[in-house]
């Protein structure tokens, strides 16, 4: 398991923070009590009863704000929206006091910190790019009380906003696996605001990095305290071992974390070890048998479940910093077991069958028309999301897989299917991957482990790793009805 350090963060300056932003507005300022209870504990909410005073106003537009124990920043001008209220206006617009950012998208707070996603509309104002697009665009927000430490190199490179210089002195704004990304510390604590684009020339459906640079300083600039309250200190989450079950299973075999296919690599480079179980999750498919391998680099007709093989730094055009090259997959690929031969489509184990189930309780991250779920988790030890793709955006919008949606662990979410872009954009699979939170935002990091632990729970047998040792060591260590599936495996690849 991975570990996390926990920041402290600067309550008192918060509160003078939020009386410096009301105090322009004399009429909402007395509505805020800043002076607490004496000999109580910092973390004590009676030693901030302004921040209870907010949150309870602004979480009926942003649910649950108060859970969160770092300050939320948004870009919502409470005291503005206060002051219409108090002049008569019984449902003010929420957007004219956020910047001209429509209603909040995604809000979710929990104890590790909160997230949330706002859309602009192309027309919304000065400053935006030339171009018309057909969707918004979405800016996401973190602030997270824990940070993953993570072997980063390229962690903690950008460049300066001398627009935004005095409100965020630390501020670096960089391009990173496909966000342009501006992080800066506020109240000790790390943010990280985020727009999805291309780091090169417009196209037709996408927006360029450039483009977003606009979106993303009008949103920072409109940044205000609304919410959040101090907690019981944290304290570093030290790395651990997941759980694996203590019986060798009679068949599961899977090749080394980062020993992916031959030349499979960008600029031919080979895969990284990872060897952390980023979180103890439910596997993502229903059930067993199913196959993680290269959908790209191995041959359709290549027989067999097992044994696994890491695919997550093959050659994409995605970047990922984890990866040797900075190029990579950014997840793994999962493909249900074949179905038996001579079976129909409509057996039980053909692919469109096959369900999706969320690994975790946790909230989706996920827009209409999108072809992507995320499923985030926010607990007291950690900060972390799961993404599904290749799944039938039509049907998830009809299944009501969209944002903010409450979902269990183990609860069917989709089923496996073949869309990328358009239907039949690819073949029947599953794309899953894992993003944990760090100085820089959110990287994505290999979730190999992760799915071999996931997936010997399920299965309530442990596999064995294959490839590390000579041949006749290999030969030897493993049982003998696995050697023999070993072998049938030898002899339908040779053929």
């Amino acid at each position: 398991m991975p570990s996390m350090s926990a920041v402290r963060v600067e309550w008192r300056a918060v509160l003078d923070q939020l009386r410096s932003e009301i105090s322009s507005r004399p009429a909402i300022a007395q509505r805020f009590t800043f002076a607490g209870q004496r000999r109580v504990p910092a973390w004590d909410p009676r030693s901030a009863p302004a921040l209870v005073q907010l949150n309870a106003i602004n979480s009926a537009m942003f649910a649950a704000i108060g859970r969160s124990p770092v300050p939320v920043l948004l870009p919502f001008d409470t005291a503005a929206y206060l002051e219409a209220e108090a002049s008569g206006a019984r449902h003010p617009s929420v957007s004219r006091h956020q910047a001209g950012f429509r209603p909040v998208d995604l809000f979710h707070a929990g104890p590790s910190g909160y997230d949330a996603v706002f859309s602009l509309d192309p027309d919304a104002g000065d400053g935006l790019p030339s171009r018309t697009f057909t969707r918004p665009v979405e800016v996401q927000i973190t602030g997270s009380i824990l940070v993953y430490d993570l072997a980063d190199p390229l962690s903690g490179k950008g460049e300066p906003v001398k627009a935004l210089a005095s409100q965020f002195p630390d501020m670096r704004r960089f391009i990173r696996e496909g966000y342009v990304r501006y992080a800066f510390t506020r109240f000790g604590v790390p943010y990280v605001v985020s727009i999805q684009c291309l780091d090169s020339a417009p196209r037709a459906r996408r927006l360029a990095c450039r483009e977003a640079y606009p979106i993303a300083e009008r949103f920072l600039k409109a940044l205000r305290i609304a919410g959040g309250q101090p907690a019981r200190p944290r304290f570093d989450v030290p790395s651990g071992v997941a759980e694996r079950p203590a019986t060798l299973s009679p068949d599961f075999t899977y090749r080394p974390s980062g020993d992916i296919i031959a030349n499979s690599g960008a600029r031919r480079r080979g895969g990284r070890a990872d060897l952390i179980a980023y979180s103890q999750i439910r596997f993502p498919l229903e059930r067993a048998p199913a196959r993680v391998s290269s959908q790209q680099f191995t041959k359709r007709k290549s027989g067999g479940v097992y044994p696994w093989r890491d695919n997550f730094c093959e050659a994409r055009s995605f970047q990922v910093g984890q990866c040797a090259a900075g190029f990579g997959h950014q997840g793994q690929d999962i493909r249900p077991a074949p179905c038996p031969p001579n079976s129909s489509a409509d057996n039980a184990c053909h692919p469109r069958k096959q369900a999706v189930v969320a690994v975790r309780d946790g909230v989706v991250i996920r827009s209409l028309k999108q072809q992507a779920a995320t499923l985030q988790i926010n607990t007291g030890n950690e900060h972390i999301r799961f993404r599904y793709m290749h799944m039938n955006p039509s049907a998830m919008d009809a299944d009501g897989i969209l944002n903010g949606r409450r979902v269990a662990e183990g609860e069917k979410i989709g089923v496996v299917s073949n869309y990328l872009d358009f239907p039949n954009g690819t073949s029947y699979h599953l794309h899953f991957d894992v993003q944990v939170f760090t100085r820089d935002g959110w990287i994505w990091v290999n979730p190999y482990t992760t799915l071999i632990a996931s997936y010997e729970r399920l299965i309530r047998g442990r596999g064995h790793e294959i490839g590390t040792e000579p041949p006749a060591a290999v030969a030897h260590a493993l049982p003998k009805n696995v050697r023999r599936h070993v072998a049938r495996q030898a002899e339908g690849r040779a053929n």
